[in-house]
C-alpha cells in the first residue's frame, strides 16, 4: 500500500517515504512513527499507543526523550514544525495527530501511458571549412529541433537544444549518447554553405542497434533553408510510424508544422548570429549579440524572436546588476509585449513577457495569465517550465511545486546547466540543502567553472551552520566549506558583485565579523552599480538589521530580484517578525 500526502509517497510495504520520487533518509522509528500516524491520520494516535507499538514492554528505554528525538527527526525530514504544523499536530502531554489529506494506491496500479518515444537531434557539423559558419550549423540544428517538437509534440519527446549543444565536436558514438540522455533515436547532419547555395544531409538513426532508417541530401538555394528545416523534420516524423496526431479542436488533425516564416533570411541570419554570442554568456559577448537583434529589427520590426532575445537581454542586464534593474526591465518590457504583438503563438514571448509583469510589476495576476498561456502553447518547452516555476510559483513560496516543474524541464534537458542551476536554488528555498548540494555537484559535472554550483553549495553549507549553531552545536567544519564556495563563486565570476554579498553573509553568519567588513569596504568603494541586496545582505550577516533593512526597501523599489524569494529565504526567518519585513512584502503585493 502506498500513501500520498502533499509531495511524499509512504510506501508502507517497502517501508520507505519518497518525496517527488526521490527516497528520503528516514529509517527506524521516525518511519514507524510516520507510518502509524498516516494510518491514523485525522485521529489522535497517544504517546502511550506509540510506546507499545515502537518499544516492548519488556525492553527498558528513556521512551519520553527517544520518542521527543524521533518526532523532531520526522519533522525535519518533512519539513514539518511544531508551531505550525503541516503534517503532525501535537497535543501536549497526549499524543500526536496527523492533519494532511492522504490517498491511497493499493494493489496494482493502473497501467499508465505508454513513453513518447525520444530523440536527440546532434548538432549539425559545419562542412564550409570555414569556423565563423558555425554559427549557420547551430542554427540549423536549433530548426528542425523546434520543428520536430512542435510537429509530433504529443508523441514524441524530442530533447532541447541545450542538451543536444554538449555534443558539438564529441567523439562518443550515438549509442553511447544514447544511453546518457535516455533516448531510442538520433538525428545526424551536416551543412555546407557556399554564398547563396546550402548542402544538408541528415539521417535517422535507432540507438538500440544503431540501424540508419533515413539518410537524406538537399541542395537548395539559401532562401530555401525553412523549407528544408520542414522536410527533414516531416521525413523523420514520417519514418518513426509515430501514433496519428490527435485532432484539433475543429476535428481535424492538425499537422503542426510552422511551415516558413515571413521574416528577411537577413533579418534571421543577424538573429542567430545574436542567439550564438548571447549563450556565450560573458559582458562583451552579449553586447555584440544585442548589436545583433538591433540588426535584424532594423531589417525586420516586426520580427517577434529578435523582440524576445532583446527582452531576455535586457532581463540579464537588470537580473545581474549590470544595471539598475528598473531601468533594464523598463527598456526590455517594450520588446516583451512587442513580441507577443507580433507572434501571439510564441510560448517562450508569454513566458517573457509574465517574467516582466513579475519583475517590473509585481503584477502576479498578469503574470499568471501569461504564463498560463505559454504553457498552453508549448507545454513541453523546458524554458516555459523553469519560467514557470521562477515567475509564478517561487514568488508564493510554491517551492515543491516549482521543483517539480524544474523536474520537468530536465527531462527533456537533461544537460542543461541553466535547469540544473535552478533545481538546485530551489532546493535551497526548499530548505533542502542535502539534495541542494548532491545538484550542485552535478552541476560541477556540467560545467566545472560554474560559479552558480559554488553558490548553491556556499549557501547549502552556511544553513545548515546556521541550524546547527541555533541549537548550541556550530560545526566549525560546515561553516569553512560554506566560505570556501562562496569565495570560488567570486574568484569565478570576475566583474559580478552579486556573488560578493552571499560571501559577506556567510563571513558574518560565520562568525568572521572582521572578513566581512572587508567584504562591505570593497563594495562600497566600488564604481560599479551594485545590487542593494548584495549590500544589504552583508549588512545582515552583521547583524545590522536597520542598515540591511535599509538596502532592502531600496531592492524592493529598483526591483531587484534577489528579493523575489522573500517568502522562502531561511536567512530571513530571524527578521520576519519585524514589521518592516511585512511591509516589504507587501510592498511587492505578496502579503
Amino acid at each position: 500500500m502506498v500513501l500520498r500526502f502533499d509531495c511524499f509517497e509512504l510506501d508502507v510495504a517497502a517501508g520507505e517515504l519518497r518525496k517527488r520520487s526521490r527516497k528520503v533518509r528516514l529509517r527506524g522509528q521516525p518511519l514507524k512513527i510516520l507510518a502509524a500516524l498516516v494510518e491514523h491520520r485525522g485521529e489522535v494516535v497517544t504517546r502511550n499507543d506509540l510506546r507499545r507499538a515502537l518499544w516492548p514492554d519488556d525492553f527498558v528505554v528513556d521512551f519520553e526523550n527517544n520518542l521527543n528525538t524521533a518526532v523532531a527527526r520526522l519533522r525535519q525530514a518533512l519539513g514539518d514544525s511544531a508551531e505550525q504544523p503541516r503534517f503532525i499536530e501535537t497535543l501536549p502531554r497526549h499524543g500526536y495527530r496527523f492533519v494532511a489529506e492522504v490517498s491511497e494506491e493499493r494493489g496494482v496500479p493502473e497501467a499508465r501511458q505508454p513513453r513518447r518515444a525520444r530523440l536527440i537531434v546532434l548538432p549539425f557539423v559545419n562542412l564550409s571549412g570555414d569556423p565563423r559558419q558555425d554559427y549557420f550549423s547551430d542554427a540549423m540544428t536549433e530548426e528542425v529541433i523546434s520543428e520536430l517538437a512542435e510537429l509530433a509534440s504529443d508523441r514524441l519527446g524530442v530533447i532541447a537544444r541545450t542538451t543536444a549543444m554538449r555534443y558539438k565536436g564529441t567523439r562518443k558514438d550515438v549509442a553511447q549518447i544514447g544511453r546518457e540522455v535516455g533516448v531510442a533515436y538520433a538525428v545526424e547532419g551536416s551543412v555546407r554553405r557556399h554564398e547563396a547555395r546550402l548542402t544538408v544531409t541528415a539521417q535517422l538513426i535507432r540507438i538500440s542497434d544503431q540501424t540508419h532508417l533515413l539518410a537524406r541530401r538537399y541542395d537548395a538555394d539559401l532562401s530555401e533553408v525553412f523549407d528544408i528545416r520542414s522536410s527533414i523534420a516531416e521525413a523523420v516524423v514520417d519514418c518513426l510510424e509515430l501514433p496519428a496526431r490527435a485532432p484539433d479542436r475543429d476535428g481535424a488533425a492538425s499537422s503542426g508544422s510552422r511551415g516558413r516564416p515571413s521574416v528577411d533570411l537577413a533579418a534571421w541570419n543577424e538573429l542567430i548570429r545574436g542567439r550564438y554570442l548571447f549563450e556565450q554568456g560573458n559582458p562583451e559577448k552579449m553586447g555584440a549579440a544585442k548589436r545583433h537583434f538591433e540588426a535584424a529589427l532594423e531589417r525586420n520590426p516586426g520580427f517577434a524572436p529578435a523582440h524576445e532575445a532583446l527582452a531576455e537581454f535586457y532581463t540579464n542586464l537588470g537580473y545581474f546588476g549590470f544595471t539598475r534593474p528598473i531601468d533594464a526591465f523598463s527598456i526590455g518590457i517594450s520588446h516583451a509585449l512587442a513580441a507577443v504583438d507580433a507572434d501571439p503563438s510564441l510560448a517562450e514571448a508569454h513566458a517573457v513577457l509574465a517574467d516582466y509583469h513579475k519583475q517590473l510589476d509585481y503584477n502576479w495576476a498578469a503574470a499568471e495569465r501569461e504564463m498560463a498561456r505559454a504553457l498552453e502553447l508549448d507545454p513541453a518547452s523546458p524554458i516555459v517550465r523553469c519560467r514557470h516555476a521562477v515567475a509564478v510559483l517561487m514568488p508564493h513560496n510554491r517551492i515543491d511545486a516549482a521543483i517539480s516543474e524544474i523536474e520537468r524541464a530536465r527531462e527533456l534537458d537533461p544537460l542543461s546547466a541553466y535547469v540544473q542551476t535552478w533545481l538546485g536554488v530551489m532546493l535551497l528555498l526548499g530548505r533542502e540543502y542535502d539534495g541542494a548540494i548532491v545538484e550542485a555537484r552535478r552541476l560541477l559535472e556540467l560545467e566545472p567553472a560554474s560559479a552558480w554550483a559554488h553558490f548553491i553549495l556556499g549557501c547549502a553549507y552556511r544553513q545548515k551552520y546556521a541550524d546547527a549553531a541555533r541549537l548550541g552545536n556550530p560545526i566549525q567544519e560546515l561553516a569553512d566549506e560554506s566560505i570556501r564556495a562562496h569565495t570560488l563563486a567570486v574568484e569565478l565570476s570576475p566583474g559580478l558583485d552579486l556573488f560578493l554579498g552571499w560571501l559577506g553573509l556567510a563571513l558574518g553568519v560565520c562568525g568572521r565579523e572582521a572578513q566581512a567588513r572587508e567584504v562591505l569596504a570593497r563594495l562600497q568603494r566600488s564604481s560599479r552599480y551594485n545590487l542593494p541586496t548584495t549590500i544589504g545582505h552583508v549588512h545582515l550577516g552583521l547583524g545590522e538589521i536597520d542598515a540591511a533593512f535599509e538596502c532592502f526597501d531600496r531592492a524592493v523599489v529598483e526591483r531587484d530580484q534577489i528579493m523575489i524569494p522573500i517568502l522562502s529565504y531561511a536567512h530571513f526567518d530571524p527578521i520576519r517578525g519585524d514589521p518592516r519585513f511585512a511591509e516589504l512584502v507587501r510592498k511587492m503585493k505578496l502579503a
